[in-house]
């Protein structure tokens, strides 16, 4: 069974929506299917439809969770330290031909959020990072051609 890296914060959203799931969403589901059935003719019951349709989603998704759980391999990387890019590094890239810089974190696939600064660990450029030092450069292809970085600095937290 392969193993999933993932930080430790990433873990405990798992763990919370898991428990959200378990111990809220579930029991009202079931709550709101019981009331539907009291309504009569299910066939035409739009509430009764809805809520199995929300009940295979929270079902299917808390398989999933119990999955990505337990093949969860944390990673602290608060007890890092270097000058190399590894799982967990906050890296911060310097486009070479814009100059503008970006921070992202390495993190695992299943807690990965771009818009938050967070870069999954199976991106172009995260493979593209790993390895590398300050003052490295990197090219990755992108949708819209092929990109250059410098590695500007390397911290783990």
């Amino acid at each position: 069974m392969e193993k999933i890296p993932m930080t430790p914060g990433g873990l405990k959203s798992l763990e919370d929506e898991f428990r959200q799931l378990k111990t809220v969403e579930r029991p009202a589901v079931i709550r709101a299917i019981a009331e539907a059935r009291e309504h009569g003719d299910l066939s035409e019951n739009a509430e009764y439809n809805a809520a199995r349709e929300r009940q295979s989603f929270i079902e299917g998704r808390i398989t999933e969770l119990e999955d990505i759980i337990s093949r969860a391999q944390v990673i602290d990387s608060s007890q890092m330290t270097g000058d190399t890019v590894r799982f967990g590094a906050i890296v911060t890239l310097a486009d070479e031909d814009t100059d503008d810089e970006s921070v992202y974190q390495i993190v695992g696939v299943h807690e990965a959020d771009i818009r938050a600064g967070r870069m999954s660990v199976r991106s172009p450029l995260a493979r593209a990072l790993i390895g590398k030092k300050v003052g490295d450069s990197v090219e990755v292809s992108a949708p819209g051609g092929s990109k250059s970085y410098e590695v500007v600095s390397v911290r783990f937290s």
